[in-house]
């Protein structure tokens, strides 16, 4: 068919799956870079395996290659037009973190700009022919980390590409390593940050001893993965809540910034920042007593302040006292859910059963 090239029927594509996608993906990319070079953008090229095609269902050779064709009518660039960048939302001046984790984001953040000074002028090109960074913010839920990406888009002028594990996983088998090749793509297309949320899952161990397509498309995923931060020229942040049982592949990859729970430093300055200047607050309110309560993160502070000014306002108060502010804090803290401290370490076996149960159940969490 003009204007359209078909390989098929590569061998044992089943069995060793990882190493198929990896050819696939390269004979991709390839394949474009030959394509600019010769100015024939609009020639198409598939790539499939000796069972992509059902002889039961498509008897014909031409409706063999009809069924191909559709299987892999979106093209990269079209499946890409799903993931769009934004402009932040949050700057580096309001995010409140450590020192140490500010300095930290600021130095991984400005690799783009000393790329000529320390690539080219210094020859670390030759180790490293294109400049990247791969961030892995990592702690509790509320601790800054979405902030943190935020943060950084802005300080380098750039948007923000933001999505979760959940918009990047398929009920369909193979469309995993295909989604996150273009959120890749769409990323730096868009010249914007990329910021991947839960990614515990993505970032865990392959598994070994696969049975289940399921646990195939796991590990596909997680190959497509790889192969798309080695690409990437750009930076990406993955959000995380702990460092356990990562990928030694990854390690070596992805910059591990661990974000802490704020200290009273650190509570205080987010009180300041999150009372709003129209807020009806009584004489009694000092940010620097507020910030005595401990163990307590940012999205606790604003979710504190929210539930006192909605009781205040329900009840017809004339302001927001001290008192209205701990009580709800102190109410926050309580509706957390506290993990089982009895319950024993899990092992591999368990670990495994529950990165499972995530990938099978991703595309019925919302995304908000």
């Amino acid at each position: 068919m003009e204007g359209e090239i078909i390989l098929q029927n590569i061998p044992n594509a089943t069995k060793n799956e990882r190493d198929f996608l990896v050819l696939k993906t390269r004979i991709y990319t390839a394949w474009q870079n030959y394509l600019e070079k010769i100015g024939k953008e609009s020639l198409s090229l598939i790539v499939s395996s000796s069972v992509d095609l059902n002889p039961a269902k498509t008897p014909s050779k031409n409706n063999n290659n009809a069924s191909a064709s559709k299987a892999n009518s979106i093209s990269l660039e079209e499946r890409a037009e799903q993931y769009r960048s934004e402009k932040p939302n949050f700057s580096m001046e309001q995010l409140v973190v450590p020192e140490s984790v500010k300095e930290e984001l600021l130095i991984y953040s400005k690799i783009s700009a000393l790329e000529k000074l320390v690539f080219d002028e210094w020859g670390l090109r030759n180790i490293q022919p294109f400049p990247y960074s791969a961030l892995n913010f990592y702690g509790s839920p509320g601790t800054g980390k979405t902030l943190a990406a935020h943060a950084v888009a802005s300080y380098l002028e750039r948007n923000i590409l933001l999505v979760s594990y959940a918009q990047i996983e398929s009920m369909y088998h193979g469309e995993g390593p295909k989604n996150v090749e273009a959120l890749f793509y769409a990323a730096e297309r868009d010249k914007a940050v990329l910021f991947i949320d839960e990614s515990d899952s993505l970032l865990s161990k392959r598994l070994t001893n696969v049975t289940q397509g399921s646990e195939q498309a796991i590990n596909s995923m997680r190959s497509q993965l790889l192969i798309s931060l080695e690409r990437f020229r750009g930076i990406v942040v993955f959000a995380t809540n702990l460092v356990e049982n990562y990928d030694p592949a990854f390690e070596t990859r992805v910059r591990n910034i661990f974000f802490p729970m704020p200290d009273q430093t650190c509570r205080n300055l987010i009180w300041q920042n999150l009372l709003p200047k129209n807020l009806p607050l009584l004489e009694d309110v000092s940010t620097e007593k507020l910030a005595e309560i401990d163990e307590v993160c940012g999205r606790d502070i604003r979710n504190a302040i929210i539930d006192s000014a909605l009781k205040v306002a329900m009840n017809n108060g004339s302001g927001i006292g001290y008192r209205d502010l701990s009580n709800a804090l102190d109410a926050v803290k309580k509706r957390r859910v506290k993990p089982n401290t009895t319950v024993h370490k899990l092992n591999e076996e368990e670990k495994r059963a529950v990165s499972l149960a995530i990938a099978n159940n991703a595309q019925e969490i919302p995304y908000n």
